[in-house]
């Protein structure tokens, strides 16, 4: 799946599995060239996703944080 409309769909976890399948390919043969650039290219799509999941995920932290009182008061 190199579509990017469609990455942008997944959740953080399906991505990170996607892009850990992409490593090991990778990793564990010798692809073609082309392929390899392929690969790479796919794999950096799903890296600035989940990048991306967790800046959002981080930013409601933050906001939710904002929230809590010192001390515990309500």
């Amino acid at each position: 799946m190199d579509n990017p409309e469609k990455i942008k769909e997944l959740s953080f976890e399906a991505a990170m599995t996607a892009l850990e399948a992409i490593v090991e390919r990778l990793s564990g043969s010798q692809p073609e060239l082309d392929e390899m650039l392929r690969l790479y290219a796919e794999g950096v799509q799903y890296l600035n996703h989940c990048r991306s999941k967790l800046q959002d995920a981080e930013a409601k932290i933050s906001i939710i944080g904002q929230d809590i009182k010192p001390g515990g008061e309500e």
